[in-house]
């Protein structure tokens, strides 16, 4: 995990930065890129790289590179040429006769320069940088974030509203056979879209295979998210007063999709109650189409029972 971490803020911030980095693109380019995970990368004198990267060892550079990037590790200049550096927790020394056309970029890390070393450009800290771009991306993610919830929930009060039985059935389902609706939660979520594609392999079954994969799974996965989050919202709301069960789920299926908000910081939680919901979905679906019953049924103004987490 800490690797994949490293690997992803290296590229990350390179992605960020990039203009800075071609900015300063002086020297030629030979496509030789050298990349290095939990090991030392050496760019021997007279030799050349476009980029070098390193996770978690020692860039040393002898030679010329256009740009090196550093995670977690240590990078030298002996005497040696770069266009651009984006060092990341990682020392950066520029030893005598060492030139670097453009920007050393730090992120907690330091640069040493010794003797005649230079930075044609500047020696630039993005920890401001990085926070700049986090006040104008976290705002524009909350709002992104509410407008998914505020559909969820509106969705969610439709599905209470003009299938209030059904969704109570798949809940019932989840309570009563959680494995066996949590094993159909994840066939439709792995062998469906393999069925999918594998009729998109022959002419007649393209359009049925690509209407399936791009419009009936997706929606298909959104209501089993709905469904968890009205079964999660009666739950709660069981506990909370037991004697009170409304004829329609509206009030749970606001608290429930809001819950799964939440919890949407913590991705499993969201993804197995999903996959509960899709797998009750699925399993209703298939059993009224048998003609059998999916779960018990519930008349207008009858209470069902408490809602209950799997055993």
């Amino acid at each position: 995990m800490r690797r994949l971490s490293a690997v992803a803020a290296a590229f990350i911030l390179l992605l960020l930065f990039v203009p800075s980095v071609l900015a300063a693109d002086t020297l030629p380019h030979s496509g030789r890129v050298l990349i290095a995970v939990d090991g030392d990368v050496t760019v021997p004198a007279g030799e050349h790289a476009d980029a070098v990267v390193v996770i978690r060892g020692t860039a040393t550079i002898d030679g010329e590179a256009n740009s090196i990037v550093v995670v977690d590790g240590t990078a030298i200049l002996n005497g040696a040429r770069a266009d651009t550096i984006l060092a990341v927790r990682s020392p950066v020394t520029l030893s005598a006769g060492s030139m670097v056309s453009g920007d050393v970029l730090t992120l907690d890390s330091s640069v040493q320069k010794l003797g005649d070393a230079s930075v044609g450009g500047n020696v630039r800290d993005l920890t401001a940088s990085l926070v700049g771009i986090g006040f104008i991306l976290g705002p524009a993610i909350l709002l992104i974030a509410l407008g998914f919830a505020l559909v969820g929930v509106v969705a969610a009060l439709a599905l209470a509203g003009l299938a209030a039985r059904q969704v109570r059935a798949a809940g019932e389902l989840i309570r009563r056979e959680p494995a066996q609706t949590f094993i159909a939660g994840i066939a439709g979520a792995i062998v469906a879209p393999v069925l999918a594609v594998a009729l998109m392999l022959t002419i007649i079954g393209i359009p049925i295979g690509l209407v399936f994969l791009v419009a009936v799974w997706p929606a298909l996965a959104f209501v089993g998210y709905l469904v968890a989050a009205i079964w999660i919202g009666e739950w709660i709301l069981a506990r909370l007063n037991p004697a009170r069960v409304a004829e329609r789920p509206y009030a749970a299926a606001i608290l429930g999709v809001v819950v799964l908000a939440v919890f949407s910081v913590v991705p499993p939680v969201t993804a197995v109650a999903s996959l509960f919901g899709f797998g009750a979905v699925i399993l209703l679906g298939w059993r009224t189409w048998r003609g059998g019953h999916g779960a018990p049924a519930y008349a207008p103004g009858s209470t069902p029972p408490a809602p209950a987490w799997p055993a």
